[in-house]
């Protein structure tokens, strides 16, 4: 895409899963693209992530926290598409404090560094399907009302909200996309927190047994990490997208268990067993999730491609490959 040749670009937690597929998409089209990271041990932040593209890019080892770098990496970014966030539903309950430090005053500082040192910068800003929290209804259009079911979501949703008064308050031009349940390669795979589709595919390259949790009846809605970031470089290259809010989703459910089912097939190992839903999993469940993204596909022509078998048969082969680099603890 023409457009982000030699445009100047930040992304926040540019380490981690999407943020590193994200550069390494736009290095290809000719980006100058600077990462900023924190490495914080129980997330993403991966350096082989970016092995091949490591001398074309920038990074700020920092977190969203530190305002001197945060400052000072913002400052004449064209886009900045704002990744970095806590991420795990369940931690987000078990340690409310961190998530609020690092979903809400994180972000605040995030905005004030933007509307202090680069106001006309347009940001990407990622939220997620778990804003909507158990659902009334299905299909899940941009309409549908906020009802998070864990402070992870809810922060998310308070980060979002910061972002469109940003915008009002200093002309920031705000994209957020509410990121679909996405795997693939370069997530992290060291512990079950968050990504858990990407955790299933570990378990079942090494012949262990993934648990399912009741009958497994579940619908969920996943797309693969290559659709995702095609979703990023659109809305950001788009001057439409400004004040926008957009679902990502595959229009293609899938039951949890004929997904693990699929997964053990796929890598050719593993099994799977029920078991009853654990107290802290439970509470947080939001009940069948199948995303609307009309919106998107009309304004932008966004449409996902890759179909559920071939993101999973790309992602067990990177894993069997590479494991060395991601199954450390």
């Amino acid at each position: 895409m023409d457009f982000y040749r030699n445009k100047k670009v930040l992304i926040t937690g540019g380490l981690g899963f999407l943020g590193s597929n994200l550069a390494t998409a736009l290095v290809k089209v000719g980006a100058k693209v600077t990462l900023l990271d924190a490495m914080l041990p129980l997330y993403g932040g991966n350096f082989f992530n970016i092995e091949s593209i490591k001398d074309k890019v920038e990074v700020i080892v920092a977190d969203i926290r530190d305002s001197v770098k945060l400052g000072e990496g913002v400052k004449g970014k064209d886009i900045i598409f704002h990744i970095a966030a806590q991420t795990s539903h369940v931690d987000s309950m078990k340690d409310p404090l961190l998530d609020i430090d690092i979903n809400c005053r994180g972000n605040i500082i995030f905005l004030e560094s933007c509307g202090n040192n680069n106001p006309n910068v347009k940001i990407i800003y990622t939220g997620t399907r778990g804003q909507y929290g158990k659902v009334e209804y299905t299909p899940v259009d941009e309409k549908h009302p906020v009802n998070s079911t864990d402070i992870y979501g809810v922060n998310k949703t308070a980060g979002e909200q910061y972002h469109f008064i940003y915008s009002n308050a200093y002309g920031l031009r705000i994209c957020s996309l509410r990121v679909n349940n996405t795997y693939g390669p370069y997530h992290q795979m060291k512990h079950s927190f968050y990504g858990i589709l990407n955790w299933f595919i570990r378990l079942a390259i090494d012949g262990k047994a993934i648990k399912v949790y009741g009958e497994g009846n579940q619908l969920r809605d996943y797309n693969y990490v290559d659709d995702v970031i095609s979703a990023f470089i659109l809305a950001g290259a788009s001057k439409k997208t400004d004040g926008k809010i957009y679902n990502l989703g595959s229009g293609k459910p899938i039951k949890f268990l004929d997904l693990v089912k699929k997964v053990i097939e796929i890598a050719g190992s593993g099994s799977f067993e029920k078991i009853p839903w654990p107290e802290e999993r439970k509470m947080i469940e939001t009940g069948d999730y199948i995303a609307d993204f009309s919106k998107i596909k009309k304004e932008l022509g966004w449409d996902p491609k890759i179909e559920m078998d071939e993101g999973l048969r790309r992602t067990v082969d990177f894993y069997k490959k590479y494991r060395d680099k991601y199954w450390r603890s």
